[in-house]
C-alpha cells in the first residue's frame, strides 16, 4: 500500500477516543481511574519538569558559567560560547528522541521513561560537581560538554514517550492530559527564576560565583529519586490497549520511510512556541542584564511570573481545546505573537523597568498559554501509536533543535551585528509566519488520535 508522506493511513491499532466514565462501569472503578490519571500526570511530568528546570538553570546563569567555563578577554564571546556549547547539544536531542523512543515503542513507555530520567540524574550531577576552568583548564568546558549531551540525549527521548502514554489513555480529554507535559515546564521555570531572584538578591556576585550558581543543579538532584521512584508505580498502559498489536517491527524503518512530511510538519508547528520559550523566558534575565543594564533579579522577576501563567493556564487552555479545536486557539495565539512581539520590544527599550518588563512577560506568558495547551495533543496525532514515540519525540527534538537549542546564540549575534537590540522580535515573527503555514497544512489531515 502506498502511504503519502503527509496524508499517512488512520492508524488502526491507536487506543480508542471513547471516553470512559462512570456511566459505563462502577463507581469504584471511575475513582480508581481518575486516582490512575493523576499519577500519570505527575509521572509523566516530573522527568519533563527537570530537565526544563536543568535548562533553565543554565540559561538563567550562563553570564556566570561563561566567565568559569569560557574565560575570554571578551565577556560576548564568552557569552557565544557558553550559548553554543548550550545549542550544540541540542544536535543530540534528536539521536536521543530515535534510540529512546525506538525503544518506547518497542518495549513500552514507562522502561523509556525510567531511562531517560537515570541519564538526566547524572548529566545533573556532572553539572553540580563539575570543577571550573580555573581548577582544571580545558577539561571544565569538556565536562560541561558532555552534561549538557547527556542531558539533551534523555531529553530527547522524554518528552515523546511521556506525551504518548498521556494520550493513549482512555479520555476523551487527550488535550488536556498531555497539556500537563508543557504545564510541567511552567512549574520549572518558576522554581529555576525562583533560585535566580533569590540568589541574586541575597548572594553577592563573588558568592554566586564560588558556590551560588551550582544550587539549582544540586536541587534538581533531589527531584529526580522522587520522579524515578513514581515512574516505577505507573502502569505502562491500559489493560485494553493490545501492544503486540500495534507494535511496529522496525519504527525508525517505518517512520522515515512513511512520514517524513508529518516531521517536517510537527517541527514546523513547534517554531513559534520554542523560540519564545527560548527566547521570551530563557533568554530574557540575559537580556535584561545585557542589552537593558537592569539588576539581574530583575529578569528572574518577570520570569517567575510567566512561569506561573504557563504552568496554571496551559491546561487550562488545553481544556478549551478538546471542547472548540485545537488548530483553532493555536492559530489565535500564533497571530498574536506576530501582532505583538515588536510592538512590545520597543516599548521594553524605550522604557526600561521592572514595571514595563513584566508586564511584556505577563502578555507573553499569555500568548505562549494558549498555544501550549493543545500543542502536545496536535503533535501527538501526527503519527500512529505502533510509532508515535519515534515520531512524535523526533519531531519535537528537531523542531526544539532548530528553533530553540541555538536561539540565544543567534540573537546575541543578531543583535552584535544589528547593533539593534529589537533584533530579536523579527526572528520570532519569522517563527509565528512559519507556524501558521504549518498549523494550515495540519488542518488537512487526518488525525491519528
Amino acid at each position: 500500500m502506498r502511504h503519502d508522506a503527509l496524508s499517512a493511513p488512520a492508524d488502526a491499532g491507536a487506543v480508542s477516543d471513547v471516553a470512559t466514565t462512570a456511566a459505563g462501569v462502577p463507581a469504584k472503578s471511575a475513582a480508581q481511574n481518575r486516582a490512575a490519571l493523576r499519577r500519570l500526570i505527575v509521572a509523566s511530568s516530573i522527568g519533563n519538569a527537570l530537565e526544563w528546570f536543568d535548562f533553565a538553570a543554565y540559561g538563567f546563569f550562563a553570564v556566570t558559567i561563561a566567565k568559569l567555563f569560557f574565560p575570554t578577554s571578551d565577556a560576548t564571546v564568552s557569552l557565544l560560547l557558553t550559548f553554543g556549547t548550550f545549542g550544540a547539544s541540542y544536535l543530540f536531542r534528536p539521536f536521543g528522541a530515535l534510540v529512546l523512543g525506538h525503544y518506547a515503542d518497542r518495549h513500552g513507555r514507562k522502561s523509556a521513561l525510567l531511562l531517560a530520567l537515570s541519564l538526566t540524574t547524572v548529566g545533573t550531577l556532572i553539572c553540580t560537581v563539575i570543577p571550573t576552568y580555573a581548577d582544571i583548564g580545558v577539561c571544565a568546558p569538556l565536562g560541561l560538554m558532555l552534561a549538557r549531551f547527556l542531558i539533551a540525549f534523555s531529553t530527547g527521548g522524554e518528552f515523546g514517550s511521556g506525551t504518548a502514554l498521556m494520550v493513549e489513555q482512555r479520555s476523551d480529554r487527550k488535550a488536556f492530559l498531555a497539556s500537563w507535559q508543557f504545564s510541567s515546564q511552567g512549574m520549572s521555570t518558576v522554581l529555576a527564576s525562583a533560585f535566580g531572584l533569590l540568589l541574586s538578591t541575597q548572594l553577592s556576585h563573588a558568592q554566586i560565583d564560588a558556590w551560588g550558581w551550582r544550587i539549582p543543579f544540586a536541587f534538581g538532584l533531589l527531584i529526580a529519586p522522587v520522579g524515578l521512584y513514581i515512574r516505577r508505580f505507573v502502569d505502562d498502559t491500559l489493560p485494553t490497549d493490545n501492544r503486540a498489536h500495534v507494535q511496529a517491527p522496525a519504527p525508525m524503518t517505518e517512520l522515515f520511510a512513511h512520514y517524513k512530511g508529518r516531521l517536517l510538519l510537527a517541527a514546523g508547528i513547534l517554531s513559534v512556541s520554542t523560540a519564545a520559550s527560548y527566547l521570551m523566558i530563557l533568554y530574557m534575565p540575559t537580556y535584561a542584564v545585557k542589552q537593558l543594564h537592569l539588576p539581574a533579579s530583575t529578569g528572574f522577576a518577570a520570569t517567575v511570573v510567566t512561569g506561573l501563567i504557563l504552568m496554571v493556564l496551559t491546561p487550562i487552555m488545553g481544556h478549551y481545546a478538546d471542547r472548540f479545536g485545537r488548530a483553532r486557539i493555536m492559530r489565535l495565539a500564533a497571530c498574536a505573537t506576530l501582532l505583538t512581539i515588536y510592538p512590545c520590544f520597543k516599548w521594553l527599550l524605550m522604557a526600561p523597568s521592572l514595571g514595563v518588563l513584566m508586564t511584556i512577560m505577563v502578555i507573553a506568558g499569555l500568548i505562549k498559554a494558549v498555544y501550549f495547551g493543545p500543542l502536545a495533543a496536535v503533535l501527538s496525532s501526527l503519527f500512529p501509536t505502533a510509532i508515535r514515540s519515534t515520531g512524535l519525540g523526533f519531531g519535537y527534538n528537531v523542531g526544539v533543535m532548530v528553533f530553540g537549542g541555538f536561539t540565544p546564540w543567534l540573537v546575541t549575534i543578531l543583535i552584535a551585528k544589528t547593533g539593534d537590540p529589537a533584533a530579536p522580535s523579527f526572528y520570532l515573527m519569522g517563527c509565528a509566519v512559519l507556524s501558521l503555514i504549518c498549523i494550515g497544512l495540519y488542518k488537512r489531515l487526518p488525525p491519528q488520535i
